[in-house]
């Protein structure tokens, strides 16, 4: 340590870089303070958390988050450990703690590849890339409230720190060096499975490295003796990891190799299914196109990242010496995007799953800029200050530091201004819209005005505490006096801001296109899961809107004020058949108040077709098709009353609309059947059967049109249903799920492949 600080004391980047870093060690905590909670935290997290802490704290006794298979296979050190401060410590505030303590997290991610950078390039370069990382608006964003995918980074990085140093160390590897690639595998591994892959990386390179150094000998018993040695630190390595994972992950304790393969199997499978705004359309996570994540990476990290990465590409893998790390810190970027493509991995909620590529991806640009100011002090003829500061002889002081000529203060000055300009629009956005800095799209997409309706905003829902606290200092008391209703689709998070007034509030949990059929006073959305055509229409936000919070001028979220419930009592009295002529009332009295409330026009629309009166169901379900064109259910109850008016022909187009826009309507595919089997249109009837197994909506209500679409051929029971189960084995088999296409072949007797 004497030897390291001797050699850097009089270097500025070492202290520029020192500096940094103690300022974001204090910043990053600050910064959290403002954050919101995410949409896992209080659901999911919050409770696991807990049953963890419970776990151990009983030693053992209390199983509870054994039985938690979901969550437990995800890990939850990050969880365990922040419970437990707030029992140790008696913290009330869960949300707020586990915030600071996830930026620490991000503190830890930005010291690791400032310290990976300056191994490769300097101090400078170690400068370079904490301030692009730190300046990273998605990255600083998820660094508040993100334990999942921001941790697993953070880990991983310094994981790929010491993979790094290990292979440097060759042909003599430090066991503290051993010891630390252990611990952050291990913590990287309990933050999510896919941790494994620092070994994957560890084993690759070591490989290629040692054959570079040793292919003139490759064969030698003093190189035989070498590699059997590394085999011995590697599976050191591994075992101790090994053993970290079980002592911190109770679900593994009791088999750890059986349910280990059951987590890599459950996660290469991954069932979530989640409906996601992308290039202005919703989409299902299990049926994005191929480049989702590798678009939604280039369209919303700072340009100056891309910039970087490019001078990364022209310049660093110009030197021999350097080719070999070039390629490692490519491949660590590289491979991840790659094998999310080319899995056809369930992803969602942008690029978080792929959070840890961006790391080594900062690594890279901030290497190459570092490299090009080196390419333009070798232009200017100026012999790079650092290496001179670094490498300087006795003679030069006695510390082996020279001084810094005028020349190469203005290029280094300057290179620091020029990266910072580069950086003025992530800076702005950062400084205007705290904390919502992972809300963030760069130039390529238009800027965050530009994705509103587009691609997801506040994905998830961090804007609902500035909400709730909004509605707990503004809502205005009942008359009655009783409880202020707060609707809202995240009631989890709603629900924690809540927690020291619940005399006052009750928030209940209420769907965006329910909304008017629910009993609310105030209501808080996010932009999330809204028709992406409505939100780009003049009628948003709706006019009893009170007030929006928004980034770049653009609302993430809306709190509604109800004048009155006319629209809710409409809505009880739809429920009774007898009482639709008297709901009808009550929605016009609600449509004279307000003509684009979209709850009445879809209620009085529905009430209309099941009263067998189309033409004026139509009038108002026309009206809302104009407000929103994508609103499935408006749009579904418009084709059921052209079915009315016996037009076929365009309530088929309707329900094959809805069909396109979201292929797991279900009942969109079981409406389009009936109406082919009515005609006896037997081929397309078919067709649809083969499109709803294919987006495995196929339940119990289709089985039943099944056997009466065989019926109407006259084909019995039996074969009916192995003509479906062999139809549902080719359906799987498409989907390349290998396990349910062969169980449904034995069902339907066809030898196994």
């Amino acid at each position: 340590m004497k030897e390291f600080f001797r050699k850097n004391k009089k270097n500025p980047w070492f202290w520029a870089f020192v500096a940094l870093i103690v300022v974001f060690f204090f910043l990053l905590p600050l910064m959290s303070l403002d954050a919101g909670n995410s949409g896992d935290e209080d659901g999911f997290q919050w409770p696991y958390a807990e049953q963890i802490y419970n776990y151990y704290a009983t030693g053992g006794k209390d199983t509870t988050c054994l039985q938690n298979e979901d969550m437990g296979m995800h890990g939850g050190f990050f969880d365990q450990f922040t419970y437990a401060l707030t029992q140790w410590f008696d913290v009330d505030n869960y949300s707020q703690l586990r915030h600071i303590c996830n930026s620490i997290f991000g503190w830890i991610c930005v010291l690791f590849v400032g310290l990976l950078a300056y191994k490769l390039g300097g101090w400078r370069a170690g400068v370079f890339t904490i301030i692009l990382l730190f300046l990273s608006p998605r990255f600083l964003g998820h660094s508040f409230n993100n334990p999942k995918d921001l941790v697993y980074a953070s880990m991983m990085m310094a994981g790929l720190y010491y993979v790094f140093s290990f292979i440097k160390e060759y042909p003599q590897p430090k066991i503290s060096t051993s010891i630390k690639l252990a611990v952050f595998a291990a913590l990287a591994i309990v933050s999510r499975f896919a941790g494994f892959l620092l070994f994957a990386y560890l084993v690759l390179f070591l490989i290629i490295y040692h054959i570079i150094i040793n292919k003139k000998q490759s064969l030698s018993k003093s190189n035989v003796k070498l590699i059997g040695k590394y085999a011995l630190f590697v599976i050191a390595i591994g075992l101790v990891t090994f053993g970290l994972c079980i002592a911190l992950w109770p679900y593994i304790m009791s088999s750890p190799i059986k349910t280990m393969v059951k987590i890599f199997t459950g996660m290469s499978h991954f069932s979530v299914s989640l409906r996601q705004l992308f290039e202005g359309t919703m989409q299902w996570s299990d049926y994005l196109p191929w480049y989702y994540t590798p678009k939604y990476i280039l369209i919303s990290i700072p340009i100056a990242v891309i910039l970087g990465v490019i001078l990364f590409f022209v310049f660093c893998w110009r030197k021999k010496e350097d080719r070999f790390w070039a390629f490692f810190l490519f491949f660590t970027f590289f491979f991840p995007v790659f094998w999310i493509v080319f899995t056809k991995a369930n992803v969602y909620g942008g690029w978080r799953h792929a959070m840890f590529a961006y790391p080594p991806m900062v690594v890279a640009a901030g290497w190459g800029f570092d490299t090009l100011v080196k390419w333009v002090e070798a232009k200017l003829g100026i012999k790079n200050e650092e290496l001179r500061m670094e490498n300087g002889d006795a003679n030069d002081g006695g510390d082996g530091a020279r001084p810094v000529s005028t020349k190469g203060i203005i290029v280094n000055v300057g290179s620091v201004v020029i990266l910072l300009a580069l950086l003025i629009g992530p800076i702005r956005h950062i400084v205007a819209n705290h904390p919502y800095e992972y809300v963030y799209f760069n130039e390529l997409a238009g800027g965050t005005k530009k994705a509103l309706g587009q691609y997801e905003l506040d994905y998830y829902y961090h804007s609902t505490r500035a909400a709730s606290e909004w509605v707990i200092a503004n809502a205005e008391p009942k008359a009655d006096g009783s409880k202020i209703r707060v609707g809202t689709w995240h009631t989890a998070s709603v629900n924690y801001f809540f927690r020291h007034d619940t005399a006052r509030f009750q928030p209940t949990f209420i769907r965006w296109y329910e909304k008017e059929n629910s009993d609310w006073d105030y209501a808080i959305f996010t932009v999330t899961g809204i028709s992406p055509k409505y939100l780009r229409s003049p009628y948003f936000p709706p006019k009893n809107t009170v007030k929006t919070i928004e980034v770049d001028g653009v609302p993430i979220c809306i709190i509604l004020k109800r004048q009155d419930k006319t629209d809710y009592l409409a809505a009880q009295m739809k429920n009774d058949n007898t009482k639709l002529d008297s709901a009808i009332v009550l929605y016009q009295q609600a449509l004279a108040q307000d003509p684009d409330n979209i709850g009445a026009l879809l209620g009085i629309g529905e009430c209309y077709v099941r009263t067998n009166r189309p033409d004026s169901a139509l009038l108002y379900l026309d009206r809302y098709h104009k407000i929103d064109p994508e609103a499935e259910m408006a749009n579904y109850m418009r084709a059921y009353a052209y079915v009315y008016k016996q037009d076929l022909k365009t309530a088929l187009d309707i329900l094959h609309g809805i069909e396109e826009q979201n292929p797991k309507y279900a009942g969109a595919y079981q409406l389009a059947i009936q109406l082919y089997l009515q005609q006896r249109d037997f081929a397309n009837a078919k067709k649809q059967f083969v499109k709803v197994m294919d987006v495995d909506r196929f339940d119990d209500s289709f089985v039943q049109l099944w056997l009466q679409y065989n019926q109407m051929q006259n084909i019995d029971q039996n074969t009916a249903y192995r003509q479906l189960y062999k139809s549902m084995a080719k359906s799987f088999e498409k989907r390349g799920k290998k396990e349910e296409a062969a169980r449904f072949r034995e069902l339907a007797g066809i030898k196994s492949k």
